[in-house]
């Protein structure tokens, strides 16, 4: 008999312990961007470096992450990955160099890229195959919310006491969730069996389930557009969405307080949107992703568009299409990671969702630079309506061929099931 979700302690307590990890997140970054570019006057490429050096192991290794997720116990890593964050998040506090921040950093990335998939796997084991599509719009809702109030903490506690305060703070939010996430039920993974004695054997074995994973993928023509689509909407919107505050300046009598009212109605947005898909779960998956795409396209059209005129009251209008950026950003996320929730066994959670964290970050990463590059060479404005544009063309291109995608994914994956079951 199915419990409802707000009735089932284990998803309750993985969720307390994700508001608690996440917004401990954000804590951490503006406190690291605050001493690094602020007290230590860092330069620019050194503050580029600090985020880098986060981003780059979750992703580099979120399809290896992924496998070590599906095959050790996930509430075992989940809490390790707490830990050890804890201990690094302190030592960040003592820091006296620009590098032990970098090799914190780079760490902190690699144990993150550990925690994403062994949390979606989790997720998994805990909550039904019914209940997924409103559990993954909570999580989704969760992570928007730390996004919007996390860097708002952040900053009042940075101003109030110090940034060495932070961190400490930050690393008791870590030590909570690893609490937190011992309450959780030791559920056995479908992957577990007879351990073997040797190294050699244990090494195929982890090579063979990291393959199979991968064929799981490649099988799932569902999953290959999802994630396709997924990277490039994202990719095309860190072009736009980091040269926010460069287009704001192009206004003539822009609020100083514009950029923040744009981002919080973004997030907003977003948080609007998992409420209300956490509750309206019959929807198409696939239509509410290319609607989205679609609507990131507009908002970032209109506000270029609305720019370039000058338009007079920026500060109704800017957070207006921002707000409808975040909701059009949640309508593309969570739809996917529901769908893929839905339709990934549980044994191969982690290699999926490490993958999809894989792409997610790298986007992530290349978005930006190749962003202010654009925005350096044909201007900000023109930049902002070319990224729109593609947007659009991503979506109407996704309508066409929705039909297509759905037909060809049922075969592909029983073929893939087929393979896989044999692999095992």
């Amino acid at each position: 008999m199915d419990v409802k979700l707000n009735k089932n302690r284990g998803f309750l307590t993985l969720m307390s312990a994700q508001l608690i990890s996440s917004l401990g997140d954000w804590l951490s970054i503006v406190a690291i961007i605050t001493l690094v570019g602020l007290k230590w006057e860092a330069s620019p490429m050194e503050v580029s470096f600090v985020i880098l050096s986060l981003a780059l192991p979750m992703a580099l290794l979120g399809p290896i992450a992924g496998t070590v997720a599906d095959r050790l116990n996930r509430r075992t890593l989940m809490v390790i990955s707490d830990l050890g964050r804890a201990v690094l998040i302190v030592i960040l506090a003592l820091a006296s160099t620009l590098w032990a921040v970098y090799i914190c950093l780079f760490v902190i990335g690699m144990l993150s890229a550990v925690f994403v998939p062994a949390k979606n796997g989790k997720l998994k084991e805990l909550v039904p195959q019914e209940q997924m599509k409103s559990a993954m719009s909570i999580t989704s809702t969760i992570d928007a919310a730390t996004k919007v109030l996390g860097p708002l903490l952040s900053g009042l506690l940075v101003t109030a006491f110090s940034t060495q305060i932070v961190f400490y703070i930050d690393a008791v939010t870590f030590i909570l969730s690893a609490l937190l996430l011992l309450a959780l039920p030791r559920t056995v993974s479908a992957n577990e069996g007879p351990n073997e004695n040797s190294t050699e054997q244990k090494r195929a074995s982890f090579k063979e389930e990291f393959i199979e994973g991968i064929n799981f993928i490649k099988g799932s023509r569902y999953l290959l557009v999802g994630m396709t689509v997924l990277g490039i909407s994202l990719l095309i919107l860190q072009l736009s969405d980091s040269q926010i505050i460069i287009l704001v300046r192009e206004l003539s009598q822009a609020s100083p307080d514009l950029f923040g009212f744009i981002v919080t109605a973004a997030g907003a947005g977003m948080l609007f949107s998992g409420m209300l898909l956490a509750k309206k779960t019959d929807y198409h998956a696939l239509s509410l992703m290319f609607l989205g795409v679609s609507g990131l396209g507009l908002g970032f059209g209109m506000m270029a568009i609305l720019t370039g005129l000058d338009l007079a009251l920026s500060i109704l209008w800017a957070p207006a299409l921002g707000l409808l950026a975040g909701f059009s950003a949640g309508l593309v996320f969570i739809p996917f990671q529901a769908a893929v929730q839905t339709t990934t066994p549980v044994h191969m959670t982690g290699r999926v969702f490490g993958v999809i964290n894989s792409i997610t970050t790298t986007a992530t990463i290349i978005g930006p630079l190749v962003g202010g590059w654009l925005a350096t060479i044909i201007g900000v404005i023109p930049a902002f309506i070319i990224t729109a544009s593609l947007l659009v063309v991503i979506s109407i291109v996704g309508f066409i061929f929705k039909t297509r995608i759905e037909r060809g994914n049922k075969s592909n994956v029983s073929e893939s099931q087929q393979r896989t079951h044999g692999t095992t």
